[in-house]
Formats: structure tokens, C-alpha cells, sequence
């Protein structure tokens, strides 16, 4: 059988962006959403998944990518810029967590003040992920396993996309390094995750070509989905020249939702046998 969840990041980020995850459930295929419970669209997010209870809902766990945290300053000082907001991106934080910069029970006291904010709402939570992948770096994933006990939210992403797969879509090198690296973490957090009685998905898409997936790359995906369980990650959006302007990752917003909406995919689900589900549906023996 192949079971897919299509999961949708940055639930809160910005009410562009929360439009464009409840388009692509609503009118496509995407399944499942990550809620960043310390960013400035919060509630909106919360509002429309009370009204889309079908829709999966993930906590987004967050430590970079220049939003605030939810504790005050003092309290996550090692955590934060000059500014008071989580560094910009991962080789910043990445490069401070090397150098013993950081300090871990802020780390803790930090997420742990973002998953009782996302449990508080009454929503069912289906999984943690993590903006920017952090949560799987050696020395973090056993943070995030102690959360996991802690809350009981026993099912994780685990973004190991296989180093062979491009899908048609050419990379540069520095993606390729990061998608590389990524993996190798992924594959050595698997074993602790496992050990530990929490479920992920076997396979995963979205690494290579995070904000650049297409109809086409989506549909060489399910072509080739292999048996299992897959997670296939998207960034969709609306009014993307907007939100390029506030967010410089270079994302294809507008054109990551197409590919979840398209009819031509709709119809692939069906005729490939594939199983839609969502990070609740991961119920395969421990």
C-alpha cells in the first residue's frame, strides 16, 4: 500500500500564507499543515483549522527564521538576535549551537512554551516537525524526544529524501550539500526515534526542491512513490511577490499550491491507488 501526506509548513506565518494552506486542502490534495505557534499569523491559523477540522495539524517547531519567541527576552537570551527575534536562518543558529553558544534548557523551556500554546487551542496535534529542519540535529532530536514523552505526541518528521532522487528538478550545489547533511542527520536521529516508540513516515519529498515544486516534479513523485508511508513537504502561498519580499528564501509560492490543486494530480492519486492521510494516520506497529 502507499500512504501519502502531503504536509504544508509555516501554518502562521502570515495570513497569505495560511490562505494559500486551506486553498490547497480545500480544493487539492494537501493533507496536513505545521503550526508555527509563535508567529505573527497565529491566530488567524488557529481560526481556520477550527473550521477545516479534516485538515491535520502539526506543531512547527521554531528556533530560527526571524519571528520572536514566546517567552520574553531575558529568558531566552542565547536564543535570540539584538533585535529579540530567533536568527535568521539555520547556519546561524547552527554555528552558535557548534560553539556551545546556546543553551539547551532554554531550548527546552522555549519549545516547550510553544507546544503547550498550540495544545492549548483544543486542537488535535498530530505531529512535530520543525522550521528549517532543526529538530533532527544530534543533540536537539533528544530534545525534542523528551518533548515528545513529555506531551504525548508520539509521531515526528523525519526529512531523510534519498540522495539519488532529483525528479527532473536541476539543484545547485549548495542544495545538494544541504539536502546531503540533512539525510545523514535524519538516518542518525531514526534509530533514537524509534527507540523511543515514535512513528515517522518511511519516506519523504520536498527537500531538493523545497519552494520549487511544480505539477510536474509532483507528479514524477507519485509515479515513483514507493510502498510505505511518504511525506511529501510543500511551502504554498498566496500573493507570492508579497511574501517574497518579506521572506528571501526564494520560494515559488503561488506555483508549490498549483501543483497540490492541479486536476492532473487530483486524478494520479486515484489511479496510482494512493492512500491520502495525514500525520494521524501513521499507525503502523512500534
Amino acid at each position: 500500500m502507499k500512504y501519502l501526506i502531503i504536509n504544508a509548513d509555516d501554518f502562521g506565518l502570515h495570513k497569505y500564507i495560511n490562505a494559500g494552506i486551506i486553498r490547497g486542502f480545500k480544493e487539492g490534495f494537501i493533507t496536513s499543515t505545521s503550526l508555527m505557534c509563535s508567529a505573527p499569523a497565529f491566530e488567524n491559523a488557529v481560526e481556520l483549522a477550527k473550521a477545516n477540522p479534516a485538515l491535520g495539524i502539526g506543531i512547527h517547531l521554531t528556533l530560527v527564521g526571524g519571528v520572536a519567541p514566546l517567552l520574553p527576552q531575558d529568558k531566552v537570551s542565547s536564543l535570540v538576535d539584538e533585535n529579540g527575534v530567533f536568527p535568521l536562518d539555520y547556519v546561524q543558529f547552527i554555528k552558535k549551537f557548534a560553539l556551545g553558544k546556546v543553551c539547551k534548557n532554554e531550548i527546552l523551556a522555549e519549545l516547550s512554551a510553544q507546544i503547550e500554546r498550540g495544545l492549548s487551542t483544543g486542537l488535535t496535534i498530530t505531529h512535530f516537525d520543525s522550521h528549517q529542519h532543526l529538530h533532527v540535529l544530534p543533540g536537539l532530536i533528544d530534545i525534542v524526544i523528551e518533548l515528545s514523552k513529555k506531551y504525548g505526541i508520539d509521531k515526528i518528521r523525519l526529512p531523510s529524501e534519498k540522495i539519488s532522487w532529483t525528479g527532473g528538478y536541476n539543484a545547485g550545489f549548495g542544495r545538494i550539500i544541504g539536502r546531503l547533511g540533512l539525510t545523514i542527520c535524519s538516518e542518525l536521529a531514526r534509530r533514537k526515534l524509534k527507540n523511543a516508540g515514535i512513528l515517522c513516515p518511511d519516506h519523504f519529498f520536498g527537500m531538493l526542491a523545497g519552494g520549487n515544486l511544480t505539477v510536474d516534479l509532483v507528479a514524477n513523485i507519485m509515479d515513483n512513490l514507493p510502498d510505505g508511508y511518504t511525506e511529501i513537504m510543500t511551502h504554498p502561498g498566496l500573493h507570492g511577490d508579497m511574501l517574497d519580499n518579506l521572506y528571501p528564501w526564494g520560494y515559488h509560492w503561488e506555483s508549490e499550491l498549483t501543483a497540490f490543486t492541479a486536476l492532473k494530480n487530483i486524478e494520479k492519486i486515484e489511479s496510482k491507488g494512493i492512500s491520502l492521510i495525514n500525520f494521524g494516520g501513521l499507525n503502523y506497529a512500534k
